[in-house]
């Protein structure tokens, strides 16, 4: 993540990817808990880099969720 946090480009790009399935997708950053459907949800959260957070999936297609998330955030982040 960039230091300053999950700024414009890659916020909307991992919106995008999240709506492609039906469960649910929420980050967790200490006691706050949004679901990754809105820019200012996540802005709300504050992540910054080096900060801990925790993707929580629910729903039907978690499994492929899980895949897609974990790639965006092992590879395509680091070129947004």
């Amino acid at each position: 993540m960039a230091p300053e946090g999950i700024h414009a480009r890659p916020a909307t790009t991992l919106i995008r990817l999240t709506k492609k399935f039906k469960s649910v997708v929420s980050l967790k950053k200490g006691d706050s808990l949004i679901r990754l459907n809105s820019m200012l949800n996540i802005l709300a959260l504050g992540a910054k880099g080096g900060d801990s957070i925790t993707v929580i999936i629910e729903g039907e297609d978690e499994a492929e969720a899980a895949v897609a998330i974990d790639g965006f955030f092992a590879e395509e982040l680091k070129n947004l």
